[in-house]
């Protein structure tokens, strides 16, 4: 039989922490060992019991998710953690990337999604997540070229629509904000996803990343 990955959660939600303990134990090649409440149990915990996957809240009152996962990587590299949080700014990803976080999930995401991530990190594949998203200085130039392609390929709006997403806005704060119905937001974010090739929100918010788009002009007049 294939090795169980062992999974500690950190999050202070206690029924989000349970509901997602008791989704994560039903898959075969899960388990968990151990649940927190805040960043310092959870460092506590990743040395006590010895993950092989952490998913980790980012604001808890009992210690940061940033502090723990700076300190967890800190003393091991194995351990492989994904960022499961409320937060989707620039900001909160390259710092949650900056302090060795694998994997980056919204909470509005689905299971399917969240199960998909645990697996693209458990295969060893998050060197090249934290690069892309990151933006280090390694981009060539045929990166950039790709990267303005697709910016160009946007409209003004589908532009204005991207960038409140990645700020964390919903499809009806997004249509408050432009005077638009939530119902033609999705219809925008349904082609953005279509002209950039991403299939879930987590996608498109890399990708957003990845392009700099908050740095980016909206060229929006239309």
């Amino acid at each position: 039989m294939e090795k169980r990955h062992r999974v500690l959660i950190a999050e202070d939600q206690h029924l989000l922490r349970s509901g997602l303990c008791r989704m994560v134990s039903e898959l075969d090649d899960y388990c968990i060992v151990g649940e927190a409440s805040g960043g310092i149990e959870a460092h506590r915990l990743a040395r006590e019991t010895l993950p092989d996957l952490i998913l980790m809240d980012l604001t808890m009152p009992g210690g940061s998710g940033f502090e723990a996962i700076t300190a967890i990587k800190r003393e091991s590299q194995r351990i492989r953690i994904i960022v499961l949080t409320v937060h989707w700014s620039e900001d909160h990803v390259r710092e949650a990337f900056a302090a060795g976080a694998d994997g980056y999930v919204v909470k509005d995401a689905s299971f399917d999604q969240l199960v998909r991530e645990m697996r693209f990190v458990m295969q060893d594949k998050r060197a090249a997540v934290a690069n892309r998203v990151s933006g280090g200085a390694h981009g060539s130039q045929e990166d950039f070229a790709h990267k303005a392609q697709l910016w160009n390929a946007l409209t003004g709006r589908e532009r204005t629509v991207l960038r409140l997403v990645v700020e964390g806005h919903t499809n009806r704060q997004v249509g408050e904000c432009l005077s638009l119905s939530p119902k033609t937001i999705e219809k925008h974010r349904a082609n953005l996803m279509r002209k950039l090739g991403i299939r879930n929100l987590n996608g498109l918010v890399r990708i957003a990343i990845d392009m700099g788009v908050l740095s980016l002009p909206d060229d929006e007049h239309v």
